[in-house]
């Protein structure tokens, strides 16, 4: 029996650590997509904030965030602990019963931390081409270390939401939505790219350096989609859980698929041409949407439910810029905030557990929090540290103010 109980909790284990991995690599497929996104001239710059937000995240979730988000607490504040993952003893594993701990903690605060990277990658996008670096930067100690793990902790670390009854598998509000919001809270404060808005209302498009690059990140990102959700299933070690983990995995890949194709197909009609930033965005919206419940949705529902995410994301991404004046060049905020709570609400159509109450009051919790936080922070980061570059820097591209370097120094030389 303790063999049986050992292999169980040793496949549980790696298959936690490679569906982490699997998270980890959606580093590499944000800061492509991004790089993609955004004018050669501000290319190092995201790839520095994209590499720096990373370490910043794994560092502050090790000294405090799983600590605050998975310790003891009332339901609304939570317990505070400094360096809080240790792992399982080999006495609590083979004691057995439905308290005994089926894979290593330390598993667990490795996917746990991909995934409040993840959060704070959005943000990235977002505020791309015109904020200074270190102001960045410091906004993610804040979010990475506390923000993001308080809303956690009353979902995931079983406070008050997950009371409750707000359904949400693997984050589409804890984690998507979450990043959306401290993005438009950041973008509210920091305004629009110079020349991106003219007199009387028109939108000029501000086009991306590298397709190929941004097409390259979605197709990480998808693959990465597979640890994010299938991982949430937190055990595959026997017929009933690998059963689930396959279906988590197959809803996950035609919901983007679903995404992909509604987006792409509206773009069509509404612009008459194919419009590959919005195909993109459309594959993303389809597994944002599918995040908040992957397991209960047949296959043809979760394509579905993929495919309004991207047909959501489109008039999205064009009435944030046309109506609302929100300078956002990935559409972030539109592929993770607005679809998220989509994919929250969707929840309602294929769970019976699911109650519409529950996930509206999370909906508003996790905005309501993360947004004013989120204002606060930013607010004193622009009164003190500033959080914009100047307009010269901006002009010349934030690579050389804030890198002093370029990502593509021979297109600059070249006539020399």
């Amino acid at each position: 029996m303790d063999q049986v109980i050992e292999l169980s909790y040793a496949l549980d284990t790696f298959y936690f650590l490679v569906c982490g991995a699997l998270v980890m690599w959606m580093a590499a497929g944000f800061t492509m997509l991004e790089a993609g996104l955004v004018r050669s001239k501000n290319t190092a710059e995201i790839l520095t904030k994209n590499v720096g937000l990373y370490s910043i995240a794994c560092v502050m979730y090790m000294i405090c965030g799983y600590g605050i988000m998975y310790g003891d607490g009332n339901g609304v504040i939570p317990g505070i602990s400094l360096l809080g993952a240790e792992d399982n003893t080999v006495e609590a594993v083979l004691a057995g019963g439905d308290d005994a701990p089926y894979y290593s903690t330390l598993s667990d605060f490795f996917f746990q931390v991909v995934f409040v990277a993840t959060a704070m990658s959005i943000v990235s996008g977002a505020v791309a081409e015109r904020m200074k670096l270190w102001s960045f930067l410091a906004f993610a100690i804040v979010l990475t270390g506390f923000i993001y793990p308080i809303q956690g902790y009353w979902k995931w670390g079983g406070g008050f939401l997950d009371g409750l009854g707000f359904l949400d598998f693997a984050g589409s509000g804890v984690v998507h939505m979450c990043g959306a919001t401290a993005a438009i809270a950041g973008v509210i404060l920091l305004g629009a790219r110079k020349g991106k808005y003219g007199s009387g209302g028109q939108v000029n498009a501000i086009p991306g350096a590298n397709m190929p690059l941004a097409t390259l990140g979605t197709l990480i990102l998808w693959l990465g989609w597979f640890g994010f959700n299938g991982g949430s299933e937190l055990k595959v070690s026997d017929v009933g859980e690998a059963n689930a983990v396959a279906l988590v995995f197959v809803n996950t890949n035609m919901a983007a698929a679903g995404g992909l194709l509604g987006a792409l197909v509206l773009a069509r009609l509404w612009f008459g041409k194919a419009d590959l930033t919005m195909a993109l965005n459309g594959a993303l919206a389809g597994l944002v949407a599918i995040t908040a419940e992957p397991l209960t949705p047949t296959p043809v529902a979760a394509t579905l439910i993929g495919m309004v995410g991207g047909l959501i994301v489109v008039p999205s991404i064009i009435y944030m810029d046309r109506l609302f004046k929100i300078d956002d060049p990935v559409g972030a905020i539109s592929v993770h905030g607005v679809v998220g709570i989509w994919g929250l609400l969707a929840v309602c159509l294929t769970n019976p557990d699911a109650s519409l109450v529950a996930q509206l009051i999370g909906i508003v919790t996790i905005f309501a929090w993360v947004f004013v936080t989120s204002f606060v922070v930013w607010f004193i980061l622009k009164a003190t540290l500033g959080i914009r570059v100047s307009e010269e820097e901006e002009y010349e591209g934030v690579d050389i103010g804030e890198c002093g370097l370029e990502a593509y120094p021979e297109f600059t030389k070249a006539a020399e």
